[in-house]
């Protein structure tokens, strides 16, 4: 037994399907559960997959991996999802597939949860009706705290939907490109950064700046800089936003001091940038994490 808090994770799981045919476990919300689950927090993973060979082949992963599937549903219509990846100047670049089994979680088939948690989402999952219902759902505890990680992938966002979003949320993580396209779009990040939680009162907003490194605001209106590390070895980008997220959550649950979670996060990241995809499948690559 463990008195931290339950931790939930609500989104898309999928495949990545990089040039020249290779398939990689993907979708960030299940890249953040998959690490959680290595780091020790047993996430509950809430998402949808087809009643297909990929679909099979997702659940024997998790499985395999130790993780709770019972929240995970099978569709007998739509298709487990799945991206084509194309790399453009060393950037991932996506084409994501429509109407698959991940936009249409069923809020009627979710599992009963414990009340209150943390809860992890992101915001392509919700790009359907049915799944938002789904979401709404495990969102109106008012004892839990949530964590959304701004992904925008046109043209599968609205930005009256994703202000919404925002205004639920305790804690939310973007890159300095979806600051700008939410609207906040001056000269000086740290007052972008400012306006949008003064606007939709984030406790602590985090913003990732490539080669800048990582920004974070806290409601006190405190700033805290990291520094980007030395990258050691680079295969593609794919999942280290995730990566940064899952060791934020996992520092968030264990009480460590926000420094530690923010170059914790970035070094995990860029490790997880030095392998192809973003789910490793070796335990020992997290051991200097737990």
């Amino acid at each position: 037994m463990t008195d931290k808090p339950q931790m939930i994770v609500f989104g898309e799981v999928l495949f990545d399907c990089f040039p020249g045919g290779e398939q990689v476990l993907g979708g960030a919300p299940f890249n953040v559960a998959w690490h959680l689950q290595a780091l020790g927090d047993q996430p509950r993973f809430v998402s949808r997959v087809g009643d297909d060979a990929m679909g099979k082949k997702i659940l024997d992963a998790m499985q395999g991996w130790g993780m709770d599937t019972s929240a995970v549903q099978i569709d007998p219509v739509h298709s487990t999802g799945h991206v084509q990846i194309e790399m453009v100047d060393g950037e991932p670049h996506y084409t994501i597939t429509p109407e698959v089994a991940y936009d249409f979680i069923d809020a009627a088939a979710i599992p009963s949860l414990e009340d209150g948690g943390m809860l992890y989402h992101g915001s392509l999952a919700l790009r359907h009706a049915v799944s938002r219902d789904a979401f709404t759902a495990l969102a109106g505890d008012p004892a839990r705290d949530l964590f959304i990680d701004i992904n925008l992938r046109p043209p599968w966002w609205r930005q009256g939907e994703v202000a919404g979003w925002l205004a639920q949320a305790r804690w939310a993580k973007m890159n300095e490109h979806e600051l700008r396209d939410l609207g906040f779009a001056s000269q000086d990040v740290k007052a972008n950064m400012s306006n949008l939680q003064s606007r939709y009162g984030v406790e602590q907003l985090i913003v990732t700046r490539g080669k800048e490194g990582v920004l974070v605001r806290t409601g006190d209106g405190v700033f805290h800089a990291v520094p980007p590390g030395e990258l050691e070895r680079r295969v593609d980008t794919v999942g280290a936003g995730d990566a940064f997220s899952a060791v934020c959550l996992h520092g968030l649950r264990s009480g460590w001091p926000l420094q530690d979670i923010l170059e914790r996060a970035r070094d995990f990241a860029e490790k997880v940038i030095g392998i192809r995809g973003a789910t490793p499948s070796d335990p020992d690559f997290y051991k200097d994490y737990v």
